[in-house]
């Protein structure tokens, strides 16, 4: 589902009867929704939220639907752009806030480890339980969780598949914000609304370079860093907050 608020979309995983595990529909439809957002310049921020309605023991995402697999379905759980759940590899410039109320295993923690910043509920917890299975977190998660969390911890969540809790994944870094069961996505909200205060330019310029930080070196870095710099520098953006500086007002973003 995709959902407008102000400059926010909202975009949730709506399998909850199957504990919103990815099939060929969820993977394009989320695809198409990260398209709607990179497409909209009235919308600056994205959250990625699941209905868990019904579930008994609410699971953000379950990963890959074993039952589509099995029926010979496999590659459809991927899209060219975006790999596992049109999302894990996908391309883009705008912020994505993952808002989990509980259970995110193995392709949905890796769902929730491309995302740009997780707000989770102290009832959540994150696993990669592959080995269990004798497979591998195969979209990303094996070198992403240990950018997050540190080597030593990813390393004992991969080898074991044991799930990590939520209130030490807090403490590992891989949550931003920690709320009570039910709040995900209202501090999400909040969160999503003191980006878009932000200059919308800027905000797609800094996180291009921190992404970058975890795989080129410091050279390359620099270089980077000027030439968002610059762009960023040349758009009448700038010009607006320097403005809105001087004269003590609120700035008049423009995304220009």
């Amino acid at each position: 589902e995709y959902e407008i608020r102000g400059k926010v979309a909202i975009i949730t995983l709506n399998r909850p009867e199957a504990r919103n595990a990815v099939n060929g529909d969820v993977a394009s439809g989320l695809e198409a929704a990260i398209d709607k957002l990179e497409a909209d310049s009235n919308v600056w921020v994205g959250i990625l939220a699941a209905n868990t309605a019904g579930q008994e023991r609410p699971v953000f995402c379950a990963g890959a639907d074993l039952k589509a697999i099995n029926s010979g379905q496999a590659a459809a759980l991927n899209t060219e752009r975006g790999g596992f759940g049109g999302f894990v590899y996908r391309d883009r410039k705008k912020p994505v806030i993952a808002a989990v109320d509980g259970l995110a295993t193995a392709g949905g923690c890796e769902i929730v480890l491309a995302a740009d910043l997780v707000i989770a509920t102290t009832r959540s917890s994150f696993g990669l339980a592959e080995v269990k299975r004798n497979l591998i977190a195969g979209a990303g998660g094996l070198f992403r969780l240990p950018r997050a969390i540190g080597q030593a911890a990813a390393m004992e969540m991969i080898l074991t598949g044991e799930p990590l809790p939520a209130e030490r994944a807090f403490q590992l870094g891989l949550i931003s914000r920690l709320v009570a069961p039910g709040e995900a996505m209202n501090e999400a909200h909040k969160l999503a609304l003191q980006i878009t205060a932000c200059a919308p330019l800027a905000v797609y310029a800094s996180r291009k370079v921190v992404l970058a930080a975890a795989y080129q070196t410091d050279e390359e870095l620099i270089d980077l860093t000027n030439q968002e710099f610059a762009k960023v520098m040349a758009s009448s953006d700038t010009k607006e907050g320097l403005t809105a500086f001087i004269e003590k007002r609120v700035p008049n973003w423009t995304g220009q």
